[in-house]
């Protein structure tokens, strides 16, 4: 494993010190051109990550199929209320996503993140990577079997071949998924394999399973019961979705077995319409329900101004999860401004509200987020 990711990491650590475009947002390794004094050919690993066979590239790199993407994540804010602290604070995420074609059609993927080293603060509303070791975050495989687009891996959404409807731009974690994190944002136990198919008139199909990989701890004792055990738990998703020019609307339905606790399964629904008149936001609306030995329900309604000046608005609420009928809803509510800068960078102000317990202050966030992609 230390040698897979030395493969990985080092070319792309080392292309970093190289010239490159502020402009482009995916870039092959071949383009970094490192100095010679820095990478000698006769050091075949640190001329690129073919450089264990003796057939590599003089010029350093990987093959040319391969590509790599970097981008960096940071905000700068105060949270008031926050159990943490109310000071200001700043945390960051970096991502490198390598990307590797065998036959044009297929791809092999891998995430590699790091980012600050514990969250700054008890509500953490952006949920940034963690831990300030570079460390793989998944590895999954693309590739067509007929008329399927099949993606199997490690650390892999089900959701990863659903092709949902929500088209709001959210400013923190909590409106990600449009309300429907459960369902048609499904995520994954470990080892996950999901594929969709996509009909000529608009409609589309997707499945997939998730299951806990079997592990063993330093004491040679079984920590996970592995894949489609009965004691493992165990994801299945299907969702069916439908895309047209002006507005679109999935629906997905799920089920977990939880191992050996109580099984679980929900439905969601998220659906977005726009407006030819770019003075109009787009509209973007989630439900989901689930029943995991009782029935909770939560929603979500956003909107976003496409141009406003030179960037974009995004108002959304959200119920804070989904609450069983009788409890207490507490919701969140956000705004925020994107502006490009330019083509590798956007700054992104906002603030949001999160509705607490009736006896303790809500709490209000005031951040801008700073995305670099290169």
């Amino acid at each position: 494993m230390k040698l897979f990711k030395s493969l990985l990491v080092a070319p792309a650590t080392l292309g970093l010190l190289a010239p490159m475009s502020a402009t482009a947002n995916e870039i092959t390794v071949n383009d970094f051109n490192p100095a010679e004094e820095i990478i000698s050919n006769n050091n075949p690993l640190l001329a690129g990550g073919e450089g264990l066979v003796d057939n590599y590239s003089p010029d350093g790199g990987f093959s040319e199929t391969t590509t790599a993407s970097f981008s960096v994540d940071a905000v700068l804010g105060a949270i008031d209320g926050d159990a943490t602290s109310e000071a200001a604070f700043f945390e960051y995420q970096y991502n490198i996503g390598l990307s590797t074609s065998f036959t044009g059609e297929d791809s092999l993927d891998v995430a590699i993140d790091s980012g600050s080293d514990v969250p700054s603060t008890t509500d953490n509303p952006m949920a940034f990577d963690t831990g300030s070791a570079l460390s793989v975050d998944g590895v999954t495989y693309s590739f067509p079997l007929g008329a399927v687009s099949m993606t199997v891996g490690n650390d892999t959404d089900i959701s990863a071949s659903f092709t949902g409807a929500c088209s709001y731009s959210a400013f923190t974690d909590y409106m990600g998924d449009c309300g429907t994190g459960n369902t048609v944002g499904v995520g994954g136990n470990g080892v996950t394999a999901t594929g969709g198919y996509a009909f000529d008139s608009g409609f589309s199909l997707a499945a997939g399973i998730s299951s806990t990989t079997a592990a063993i701890d330093e004491n040679d004792v079984l920590q996970s019961p592995g894949i489609l055990t009965k004691e493992g738990a165990d994801i299945l998703g299907i969702e069916a979705a439908y895309t047209a020019d002006s507005f679109g609307v999935a629906v997905a339905y799920v089920s977990t077995d939880n191992g050996v606790e109580e099984e679980a399964s929900g439905w969601g629904i998220n659906a977005n319409y726009s407006f030819d008149e770019t003075s109009l936001p787009t509209i973007s609306v989630g439900y989901e329900t689930v029943d995991a030995g009782g029935t909770s329900n939560g929603y979500f309604i956003g909107l976003t101004w496409p141009e406003v000046g030179p960037g974009s608005v995004s108002v959304g609420a959200a119920t804070d999860g989904n609450f069983a009928d009788g409890d207490q809803e507490l919701m969140t509510y956000e705004a925020s401004y994107s502006y490009p800068v330019n083509d590798s960078l956007t700054i992104t102000p906002g603030v949001y509200i999160s509705e607490t317990e009736a006896a303790a202050d809500d709490i209000t966030g005031i951040l801008v987020k700073s995305s670099f992609s290169f």
